[in-house]
């Protein structure tokens, strides 16, 4: 399935719109841009192409130009009249910039200048155009083939005034001069949508946001390759085509992303299959405390959770992440949510409020995942499904190991004594002296009634003694607190949902957003 659209391309320098078409398969969105061909006859450079009009007594030459050097633009052909002199040589298209009109060089002409020119130019006029294949989108220039009728521009009208050429110059010759037509043996053009560039969605990546910043584009993203290549930024008409495309792409990418999986699991044993993976940002906290965000790729895969600044593309990758952590000692915790993507901009559509309303400063939704000494990491997706995937995938890569591990022993002291404290899947908790293996207590996950600690090394256990009915207080002191009490709370989930799976699920914020949307 093929999916094409007229869309624009913003260019943040010169602040200009162009008009675009897109086109979306798999496996790769192709950028297309207008452009004016020789489809036969000598010709094939078309890049500059010199007609010879002969003014006619009725409708003069038959077109309407706009633009000019005081809009830091060419002169362009905004219309062509059916029937009269432009449209009968078949070799002049809306969007020409005009670039001689007599042998004289026009290019850094005002808009006056041309139209004194072409007025005063005689009976024939000999132009030489090229076609203004970035023409800014405020020239308003219709999509179509020649003619007033294929209009398909925004309706509403352009700054710059189109000047109509169709009204007669200053004449000589009375008589009525034969039209212009083509001759048998010319070249013969052709205005068409040409690829001019070519993303591969492989690995590809998507921003709504300024780079680095919290700013949201209004009705815009970009897609960004695995090589690092750019669409550019992408803007559409209405926030309802910006989503739909958003999330045309993203699912395509998602697919792509499935398939290098399925690829890389064959070559891996099943204990370190790959869970999840793919693109987020995270937001790194500046020395100035500005919040910059920066792309990273996640993956889950095995006993660990792996932060990467570019995908593993072969094997040998893997040991080229930038972090690496055992699920067993991290936490996941969304943090913000919004509503769903589609109810979202239904609603502002209804309202008719303006897309970016209140989203200036912060991002939808974000999780963190907290690790080993206190420290986190706070990441960004850029829909609500995908936090939903991520959200799934940890629980599911966290059990899975948990189950693998069977139990996991941390060393520990008490009061001048080393210890070894054990977390395991089937008997519960466990400590014992390090020296003599003498277990000096031991509790089932459902004797634990609560925990406080220092938020440095110290922790306080409470359990439930079943012979007595009295609450056992049990402290302890680690080196890494937070990876002990992630992995006691990673061993508590994987037991509650090997008992009560739909419990688990009852607590998925994420999918509980998925569900309601």
């Amino acid at each position: 399935q093929t999916k094409t659209s007229i869309a624009l391309l913003y260019d943040e320098v010169s602040e200009n719109a162009y008009d675009i078409r897109l086109k979306l398969t798999k496996e790769v969105l192709t950028i297309q841009k207008q452009d004016v061909i020789c489809v036969s006859g000598s010709d094939h450079s078309a890049n500059h192409r010199t007609v010879t009009l002969r003014r006619q007594p009725v409708g003069g030459l038959g077109l309407s130009i706009k633009g000019g050097a005081e809009h830091k633009v060419p002169v362009v052909i905004s219309k062509i009249f059916k029937d009269q002199a432009a449209d009968q040589t078949g070799m002049l298209f809306i969007g020409d910039a005009i670039i001689q009109v007599n042998g004289i060089n026009v290019e850094s002409a005002t808009h006056e200048e041309v139209v004194h020119l072409l007025r005063n130019a005689g009976d024939e006029v000999t132009i030489t155009v090229q076609y203004l294949r970035e023409a800014p989108s405020f020239l308003k220039l219709p999509l179509g083939s020649p003619g007033p009728s294929s209009d398909h521009s925004s309706g509403a009208s352009s700054p710059l005034f189109d000047s109509g050429l169709h009204l007669n110059g200053n004449s000589t010759n009375t008589a009525p001069s034969s039209p212009s037509s083509p001759i048998a043996n010319e070249p013969k053009y052709e205005k068409r949508w040409l690829d001019t560039l070519s993303v591969p969605l492989s690995m590809a990546r998507i921003s709504r946001y300024k780079a680095g910043t919290d700013k949201l584009r209004s009705n815009a993203f970009e897609v960004l390759a695995l090589d690092g290549v750019s669409t550019g930024i992408l803007q559409f008409y209405t926030a309802q085509e910006s989503a739909d495309w958003l999330r045309a792409i993203s699912t395509n990418i998602s697919d792509l992303t499935l398939q290098n999986m399925k690829m890389a699991n064959k070559c891996c044993s099943p204990s370190d299959q790959v869970i999840h993976m793919g693109w987020v940002n995270e937001r790194l906290e500046g020395t100035d405390s500005s919040q910059l965000y920066k792309f990273k790729f996640l993956a889950l895969k095995g006993s660990s959770f792996y932060i990467f600044s570019t995908p593993p593309v072969s094997t040998l990758d893997w040991v080229r992440a930038e972090k690496i952590y055992n699920l067993c000692e991290v936490l996941f915790k969304i943090h913000k949510l919004w509503l769903a993507d589609d109810c979202w901009l239904q609603a502002n559509l209804y309202l008719g409020i303006h897309q970016d309303f209140d989203l200036e400063d912060q991002r939808p939704y974000c999780f963190s995942v907290m690790v080993g000494h206190g420290k986190s990491h706070y990441f960004n997706v850029e829909l609500g499904s995908e936090l939903a995937v991520w959200e799934k995938s940890f629980q599911r890569a966290i059990f899975l190991e948990v189950q693998r591990t069977g139990s996991k022993t941390y060393m520990c002291s008490w009061q001048g004594d080393t210890l070894c404290f054990t977390v395991d899947f089937a008997l519960g908790f466990t400590c014992f002296d390090s020296k003599t293996k003498n277990v000096l207590w031991r509790f089932k996950f459902s004797q634990l009634k609560g925990s406080s600690d220092d938020g440095k090394t110290r922790v306080k256990l409470l359990f439930l003694n079943l012979d007595t009915k009295q609450i056992e207080t049990k402290e302890l002191e680690f080196q890494d607190l937070t990876a002990v009490l992630h992995c006691i709370h990673s061993f508590i989930a994987a037991k509650v949902a090997s008992v009560d799976p739909v419990f688990i699920d009852s607590q998925s914020i994420a999918r509980k957003y998925m569900y309601s949307n």
